[in-house]
């Protein structure tokens, strides 16, 4: 299991941006994808971004593309969520997770073995 902890969630107006960070430990951070799901109330959670061990290959749910950007800094055991042009059904609590196996992107929940307390993103005017 690795620990994940997540930050930056907030308060946010439409249009408006945040950046989430995961702080990991416990693994080997440099060899297991990273990934980001969220859940709205009443939601199941969801997909939200993916990005491999090296840093490269991002995915992304169709919902985020072109707004939101996932990396990762290997150095620091670090993987950021970069969210623009935020919109009201952007909100709800973000979740890190890293992948089950090392060395493999996935982009369903099943593939994820460890998870973050996950942190709040509000779009509210």
């Amino acid at each position: 299991q690795m620990q994940l902890v997540e930050s930056g969630g907030g308060l946010v107006q439409p249009g408006g941006s945040l950046r989430l960070s995961c702080a990991a430990s416990g693994r080997t951070f440099s060899i297991y994808a990273m990934g980001w799901f969220r859940q709205a109330p009443g939601k199941e959670r969801e997909f939200v971004a993916a990005i491999n061990w090296g840093a490269g290959s991002p995915i992304y749910a169709d919902s985020v593309k072109g707004r939101f950007t996932i990396s990762r800094d290997n150095a620091k055991s670090m993987v950021y969520l970069q969210m623009n042009t935020l919109k009201f059904e952007d909100t709800g609590v973000y979740y890190c997770a890293a992948a089950k196996a090392p060395l493999v992107l996935a982009r369903e929940a099943a593939g994820f073995g460890s998870w973050g307390q996950g942190t709040q993103v509000t779009v509210s005017s």
